[in-house]
C-alpha cells in the first residue's frame, strides 16, 4: 500500500475498474445525458468502458461536460496569461475560490486547450462522501483534503497532503491546484490563508521550510464570475454571523452548492494566469525575518497578484456604487446592466433586511476595492 492511498486519485491501471463501477449509476447517466444530449446511452457507455487512463476520462468526458456547462449556464469564458506557461512543466496553481467544482475544472479545460500539463486538484473530503462522487473525483484526478480534524490528526493529515503535493510537483512533474484558503470565499474578499502556505512546507526538511517555494513554480490564478451562481445560498451563513451564532450546515448543503455552482447563472467568466512568483519568492527568501513572517509576505504577494488579475464586471461596479451610494464607477456599466442587476438582487434578497442587502452588495463590491488597493501597491514596494 502507498502512504497516499487514503487521499490520492486513481492510478491509470485502476481507472477502468473504477469506471465500470459507476457506469450504470443514475447520476452518471444524468451527467452524460447533459454532456452528450444527441448521443445514445449505449454509445457513450461503450466508449467509457473502453477508457483506461485518467487523462482519457478527463479529455473525453469531463472536458466536454465543462464545455456544455459553459454553453448552458454562462455567456462564455475568456482567459489571459496562459502564454506565460511552458509545456511539460509542473506548476503549483494557487487560486481564489468561488465555486466548488468549476474553479479547477475551468482551469484544467484551459490547460488542455493550451497543451499544458493538467492538475491534480485538492478537494475537501466533506464534498465527496457519496460513493459515486468519491469515485468520480478520483477519476478526475482530485486528491482529498480531510476536514473537521483537530490536534494531532490535523497535523498528520496536513503532513500527508504536503508530501503528496511535493511528490506530484517534483517527482511526477504533475501540476497541482489548491485554493488560497479552506472553503470558498463568501464575501468577495479573496485572501490567502497563511495556514495553507504552511501546510505546503510541512514536507520540506531542514531549518528553512520556506526554501520549498524556491524549488517549485508558484502561479497565482484569478477567476471571476460576473454573477456568482451561489450568492443566495450564502445568506443563511451571513445571518448567523451577524447574530454571533455558530453556523451549522444543513445535511445536503454542500451538494446543493455544488449543483447550483455548476448549473446556476454566471453570465461571463474570466480566468487569468498571473505569472510566476520566482523573483518575489527569491526576494522574500533573502529577508532576515522569521519563517511565519516569510509566509505572511508570500500570502500578501499572492493576494496582490490575484486582486490585480481579477476581471471586474459591470456587476462589481454596480454593486460598489449601490453599496456606497455614489456614481464613482458609472462609466463602467449601462443603465440596462444596472437594472438587470437590481432585478436579480430584489428577486434573491429580502430587501427589508439591511444587513443582507449590504452583505449581498459587498460580496460583489469587495473585488473593486481589493483591485484598487493592489494596483496602488506594486510588488517591489509591497515586499519592502
Amino acid at each position: 500500500m502507498s502512504q497516499f492511498d487514503s487521499i490520492r486519485p486513481f492510478y491509470d491501471v485502476e481507472a477502468n475498474a473504477a469506471i465500470r463501477k459507476i457506469v450504470d449509476d443514475p447520476m452518471l447517466e444524468a451527467m452524460m445525458s447533459f454532456t452528450f444530449p444527441n448521443d445514445t446511452k449505449e454509445h457513450w457507455k461503450d466508449l467509457m468502458v473502453h477508457t483506461h487512463s485518467l487523462r482519457d476520462f478527463q479529455v473525453n468526458f469531463i472536458y466536454p461536460g465543462v464545455q456544455k456547462v459553459i454553453e448552458k449556464s454562462s455567456d462564455g469564458l475568456s482567459t489571459g496569461g496562459f502564454e506565460q506557461l511552458q509545456p511539460n512543466t509542473a506548476y503549483l496553481f494557487i487560486s481564489n475560490h468561488r465555486d466548488i467544482i468549476l474553479d479547477t475544472s475551468l482551469l484544467n479545460s484551459c490547460l488542455y486547450e493550451n497543451s499544458l500539463i493538467l492538475t491534480t486538484s485538492a478537494i475537501g473530503d466533506n464534498l465527496i462522501q457519496k460513493p459515486f462522487l468519491h469515485t468520480l473525483s478520483r477519476l478526475n484526478r482530485n486528491f482529498a483534503i480531510k476536514r473537521g480534524l483537530q490536534g494531532r490528526a490535523l497535523l498528520e493529515s496536513s503532513q500527508l497532503a504536503s508530501a503528496y503535493i511535493k511528490k506530484s510537483l517534483l517527482t511526477e512533474n504533475r501540476s497541482v491546484w489548491t485554493a488560497q484558503r479552506e472553503g470558498r470565499t463568501k464575501d468577495g474578499n479573496d485572501a490567502t490563508h497563511r495556514g495553507v502556505l504552511k501546510m505546503l512546507t510541512l514536507s520540506e526538511e531542514g531549518a528553512n521550510p520556506f526554501g520549498y517555494f524556491e524549488k517549485i513554480k508558484v502561479v497565482p490564478i484569478s477567476i471571476s464570475y460576473e454573477y456568482d451562481p451561489t450568492d443566495v445560498l450564502k445568506m443563511p451563513e451571513w445571518l448567523a454571523k451577524s447574530r454571533d451564532e455558530k453556523y451549522i450546515k444543513s445535511e445536503n448543503e454542500d451538494f446543493m452548492n455544488l449543483l447550483r455552482g455548476i448549473m446556476g447563472t454566471k453570465k461571463r467568466i474570466h480566468l487569468q494566469v498571473n505569472g510566476l512568483l520566482d523573483k518575489e519568492i527569491q526576494e522574500i527568501s533573502k529577508m532576515e525575518i522569521s519563517q511565519p513572517d516569510k509566509l505572511s509576505k508570500l500570502a500578501e504577494t499572492i493576494d496582490q497578484k490575484i486582486w490585480a488579475g481579477y476581471k471586474l464586471w459591470p456587476s462589481n461596479y454596480i454593486a460598489h456604487d449601490l453599496l456606497y451610494g455614489d456614481n464613482e464607477y458609472v462609466e463602467f456599466y449601462s443603465e440596462e446592466e444596472k437594472s438587470s442587476f437590481e432585478k436579480r438582487m430584489h428577486e434573491k434578497v429580502n430587501m427589508k433586511n439591511d444587513f443582507l442587502v449590504k452583505s449581498f452588495l459587498a460580496m460583489y463590491a469587495n473585488p473593486v476595492n481589493n483591485q484598487k488597493a493592489a494596483l496602488q501597491t506594486s510588488s517591489p514596494s509591497s515586499l519592502s
